[in-house]
């Protein structure tokens, strides 16, 4: 007599919205954050602990991969994604993507809160990294003013205008009145190139003489101007262009 012998496996399903604390101690970005600090997570971890579960057989993790392939790559890029385009990627609901819009918007208020005042400009490379996290990564121009005070100081960083993919209309009048508004005694200039060329056009260089000229008969001195491209810029001080 034979006897056949029967080995059942026991797989446990995966359940749709996953919570974080049923993930492999690898995929714990809530807890590493916990362990380890915040400056630990990567991207991709920072963006899974604010979606908090993924779908069935992927998770929070993976899902956050994956916005951000579609994204760039990188957090930055997420910017350019709105609630309605979050909410596009399957997996994302509203919930979701509320979360990460709010956070995206708690981020931009801090960096223009008063914690400006405490930065100063010493250099073109100073400017930059204040404006690359709002001119950097965006799909048509922008045109910001950073005014200072007479130690360059940074009183705000002010969006002047936003135009289309190849331009933007520059109103002198009110950069100027904002300039008076807040006492400023010298400006930063800054636009965007969506195409990636960092080489001022003819009309970038006619608007940086006009707000110059006009700057100077109010003894408000331009410092700079950058023009901006994903991770480079180009500056007209450093150029000596101003």
């Amino acid at each position: 007599m034979r006897f056949q012998i029967v080995i059942y496996f026991y797989m446990p399903e995966l359940k749709p919205n996953e919570s974080i604390p049923c993930w492999s101690p690898g995929e714990r970005p809530r807890e590493r954050l916990l362990d380890a600090g915040v400056t630990a997570l990567s991207d991709a971890e920072l963006l899974a602990v604010l979606l908090g579960s993924g779908t069935r057989g992927e998770t929070a993790l993976a899902l956050a991969r994956r916005i951000l392939g579609n994204a760039g790559g990188s957090l930055s890029g997420l910017e350019r994604i709105s609630v309605e385009g979050l909410r596009s990627f399957s997996g994302v609901g509203p919930a979701k993507a509320a979360a990460i819009a709010a956070a995206l918007e708690v981020a931009r208020r801090l960096a223009n809160g008063p914690g400006l005042k405490r930065i100063r400009i010493r250099e073109s490379a100073d400017a930059f990294r204040m404006l690359q996290p709002v001119l950097a990564r965006l799909d048509h121009e922008e045109f910001w003013v950073l005014y200072l005070n007479n130690a360059n100081g940074v009183l705000s960083r002010f969006q002047l205008s936003k135009g289309g993919l190849t331009g933007t209309l520059v109103d002198v009048r009110l950069l100027l009145r904002k300039a008076l508004e807040l006492h400023a005694v010298s400006l930063v200039l800054a636009h965007n190139h969506p195409s990636g060329n960092l080489q001022p056009s003819k009309a970038d260089r006619q608007i940086t003489r006009k707000i110059e000229k006009a700057a100077r008969s109010m003894d408000i001195r331009v410092l700079d101007h950058l023009i901006l491209g994903g991770t480079a810029y180009f500056s007209f001080a450093d150029e000596q262009l101003l």
